[in-house]
């Protein structure tokens, strides 16, 4: 009998291979079920049920919990499938950033449009009236005025 090395067959041998020796083995399982006799056989279909319920169990525990793994550092991960609360909390930081930034925009808005009330207020009380700051006689003179 030869032996086979797994690195020399290829992918597709090597499942060929595996599909043969499943098959061979379900047939001599087969035979030998048909040998069983009727109570041996009833509670092996017996405990079969009760193994695919429990399985059934498991999996949808396994779905459902969360579970908390503490590492050696003392570092806590949670794992399981991402809750909705767990998948808002993590939203969270986005919106507090976009909320930050926007009251940042409208307080900046704020105080540019103070300055400019500002601005206006002073034009308007003063003596002068706004025309004289168009002109170039009056810029000239103001500029000859702020010389020592």
């Amino acid at each position: 009998m030869k032996t086979l090395d797994s690195k020399a067959l290829s992918a597709d041998q090597l499942e060929t291979l595996e599909a043969r020796v499943a098959l061979r083995m379900a047939a001599r399982l087969n035979e030998s079920a048909e040998q069983v006799p009727h109570d041996i056989a009833e509670r092996l279909r017996f405990g079969r049920e009760q193994a695919v319920a429990r399985a059934r169990l498991v999996q949808r525990q396994a779905e459902v919990a969360t579970q908390v793994t503490v590492h050696s550092n003392g570092t806590a991960t949670l794992s399981g499938p991402p809750t909705v609360w767990l998948r808002l909390a993590s939203l969270l930081p986005l919106v507090v950033l976009v909320a930050g930034m926007v009251m940042i925009q409208q307080h900046h808005d704020a105080e540019q449009i103070a300055v400019a009330a500002e601005i206006d207020a002073a034009l308007l009380v003063d003596e002068l009236p706004p025309a004289a700051y168009r002109d170039p006689g009056f810029t000239a003179f103001l500029q000859a005025h702020d010389g020592p």
